[in-house]
């Protein structure tokens, strides 16, 4: 029996979804549908509703040229530890789409958001990171149903992106997000296209009762 409509069209949506860094045409987003994707962000749950997040939008060329240029340093640096075929591999794969891209988001964590008293944070620090998390992810999945796409890029130093865009010390930088249309999604993910890893099959990470019990297929 197939799914309701609107159950597959989400499905549809999920598994569509790419972390994408070739394909933008760095056209401009419709203001309004640049709210509809960060409205769907801001609608994340979020640990005591205390939602640590922050969006800073960033379309400066000379922001973003800045930031790239360290993203690559940062690449070649990850690349000088890398060895035979991981490092041939790794060197087709581009980590980026910074200046391709429409408008970078930077998604921020503020631990004191909602503080001193964080409703269910006490036994679980990082709860409220856990919480922008879910906002990246409300963000990426509203995109790709926009028709847009969305790369993170993790090839930064969390200081430097401080002092680039005047965040403060206690705020953490979680994320920059290259957001933009996109000639298409691709079939594939990068990463499994060029080799570098795959997709491990559901069956190998469910457990059952207890951590590594199984169940026979």
């Amino acid at each position: 029996m197939s799914a309701p409509t609107e159950v597959a069209e989400f499905y549809d949506v999920l598994f569509r979804r790419r972390d994408v860094r070739a394909e933008f045409t760095g056209a401009p987003i419709a203001p309004e549908v640049l709210d509809r994707v960060l409205g769907a962000a801001h609608a994340a749950p979020s640990v005591g509703l205390s939602q640590p997040w922050d969006f800073v939008l960033v379309h400066d060329r000379d922001t973003r040229r800045s930031f790239r240029d360290h993203v690559q340093a940062e690449r070649s640096v990850f690349a000088a530890s890398l060895e035979g075929e991981r490092a041939q591999t790794f060197s087709r794969i581009k980590v980026e789409g910074v200046l391709e891209s429409s408008v970078g988001v930077v998604v921020t964590y503020d631990a004191d958001r909602g503080s001193p008293a964080v409703l269910g944070r006490h036994a679980i620090a990082d709860a409220g990171l856990f919480s922008v998390c879910l906002a990246i992810q409300n963000l990426w999945l509203a995109a790709t149903a926009e028709g847009l796409g969305v790369g993170w890029v993790s090839f930064y130093r969390e200081d430097f992106l401080r002092r680039l865009l005047g965040i403060p010390q206690r705020v953490r930088p979680v994320a920059w997000l290259c957001l933009g249309p996109v000639e298409r999604l691709a079939d594939t993910p990068d990463l499994e296209r060029h080799g570098w890893r795959s997709r491990l099959p559901l069956h190998d990470v469910v457990h059952h009762e207890r951590y590594g019990q199984r169940r026979e297929r």
